[in-house]
């Protein structure tokens, strides 16, 4: 017990120096990034830098396992160097019993990133969202899907009066898997100072390039008439214009990391509810679950190249194979999400796949080594 309680601390403190170092890397990165980014918009220096620290919470989180893979590599390459490993050893454990404190103090890491880090990097990606519109406030388009169905914002060109911006919120009761097709939509035309002056109802709604084209029209002229039902038109066809695209509505949906993660089962049944496909955010989910694995499988890696003993030599050599096989193992997690997103695997297959694979491979290369 004092063996793994002396391993677990020093995992721990290995752990802390690794994270500490990256913030600080990430931080001058993201800084010099958002002063080039707002070179025009004179901000002040305190104010990029609380942009950068909104922005990193996120970055070291989707870098967690790389993170944890370099604590580990450290933490075993300085217990190589004391020769404690060999004392270790002499002492009776063996190298798997050696393993049982840092993979518990992964496992516990990987629990807490999913109900701390997760919800914390979350809120700041969104207050870090909410920032960029307010400091760039270009008036863009917005998404909001909820139970009563689902809502839109994009710009409507000049107001009547030919000065102020108008703006048009969109609902529509479903829609298609893209938002490109609306059903039972309403556009209400207002302009930010006089409030709204028109109205179109349609059963449906087709989004091409730079409009849509709406189906059994109804067009009422709320600021322009004293009686808006009495001029009120209709038509078979009308085309709106607009300024959104399916790359813009996909990226208002905001990405599945944008969600803490006790609220994406809710979020999942909303999107569903709406008509739209929530394999992206299902997908994220399960790897969200999956994460404490990934940062067993990571220590896993790093245990397999460098719990040798320094004498052996070829230590640096070892630590770019531990490396190479902890960002491989990265890579794999992200292409089984981008398959998984695309649905050409399944959903369960893409999330616990890559840390099955990243945990039986380096253990059966660690048992190999222990029986000889």
């Amino acid at each position: 017990m004092t063996l793994s309680i002396y391993l677990a601390r020093r995992f721990i403190r290995s752990f802390l120096v690794v994270l500490a170092s990256f913030w600080g890397i990430l931080f001058l990165i993201d800084l010099v990034e958002e002063v080039r980014r707002f070179s025009d918009a004179k901000l002040s220096l305190p104010q990029l830098a609380v942009l950068s620290l909104l922005n990193i919470p996120t970055t070291l989180y989707n870098i967690l396992p790389l993170i944890v893979m370099l604590s580990a590599v450290a933490l075993f390459i300085a217990l190589a160097r004391r020769s404690e490993l060999v004392v270790i050893r002499a002492s009776g454990q063996s190298g798997l019993r050696l393993l049982a404190a840092p993979l518990i103090v992964a496992l516990i890491i990987g629990l807490l990133a999913l109900f701390v880090g997760n919800p914390l990097a979350s809120a700041t990606e969104k207050r870090y969202d909410a920032q960029l519109e307010h400091y760039q406030a270009d008036g863009g388009s917005a998404v909001s899907i909820g139970r009563e169905g689902v809502w839109m914002r994009q710009s409507a060109g000049h107001a009547a009066d030919g000065a102020a911006l108008a703006q048009a919120v969109i609902h529509a009761t479903r829609a298609n898997a893209d938002a490109t097709t609306l059903y039972n939509v309403t556009f209400l035309i207002f302009d930010p100072q006089n409030g709204p002056f028109r109205r179109i109802d349609a059963a449906k709604a087709q989004l091409e390039p730079g409009h849509w084209v709406l189906d059994d029209v109804k067009d009422w002229p709320l600021g322009s008439s004293t009686n808006p039902e009495r001029d009120a038109k209709t038509a078979k066809t009308l085309t709106l214009a607009s300024d959104l695209t399916v790359e813009r509505i996909r990226d208002s949906f905001g990405q599945p990391s944008a969600v803490p993660i006790w609220q994406l089962p809710s979020f999942i049944a909303q999107l569903e509810e709406a008509g739209f496909s929530a394999r992206r955010h299902m997908v994220w989910f399960q790897m969200e679950l999956a994460l404490p694995l990934v940062l067993a499988a990571m220590v896993l890696i790093a245990a397999s190249f460098s719990m040798d003993h320094i004498r052996a030599g070829g230590t640096g050599m070892k630590v770019l194979l531990a490396l190479a096989a902890g960002l491989g193992l990265f890579f794999l997690r992200n292409i089984a999400q981008v398959l998984g997103d695309n649905g050409q695997i399944p959903v369960m297959l893409a999330a616990w796949a890559p840390p099955v694979i990243g945990l039986m491979l380096p253990l059966a290369l660690l048992l190999h080594r222990e029986d000889g």
